[in-house]
């Protein structure tokens, strides 16, 4: 089995900054895609940003330029570091992996969510 968890959500003043951590544990033979989605109040699901074994990277037009996702493969990690926070940017965010496991069969699973509000 894999866990998710993310963490590092908060408040914060518009313009401000925040960095989410997105932790998997279990039995990982390996992490293939990492994902940030994030869902806003009456709205559906959103992909923000993700990023594959490669290190390739995508990211959501309303959010280029202000956020940056990376990983530590060594520690099965990954990051959001947010910039330049809207609030529009307010939301749950969710962390999302593709993982093969040690039997070789490849899951995907979701976090529990951690908020994020941003005040104007």
């Amino acid at each position: 089995q894999v866990h998710v968890v993310e963490s590092g959500g908060g408040l914060v003043q518009a313009g401000g900054s925040l960095r989410l951590s997105c932790a998997a544990s279990g039995s990982i033979f390996r992490l293939n895609r990492w994902g940030w989605y994030r869902q806003a109040p009456g709205k559906q699901r959103e992909l923000v940003a993700g990023i594959i074994t490669g290190g390739n990277t995508n990211y959501a037009d309303s959010v280029k330029g202000r956020f940056t996702i990376s990983r530590d493969n060594a520690k099965n990690t990954m990051y959001l570091q947010m910039n330049s926070l809207k609030p529009e940017d307010t939301a749950v965010y969710y962390c999302n992996a593709d993982v093969t496991d040690n039997s070789l069969i490849s899951s995907n699973y979701w976090g529990q969510g951690t908020q994020v509000t941003v005040s104007s």
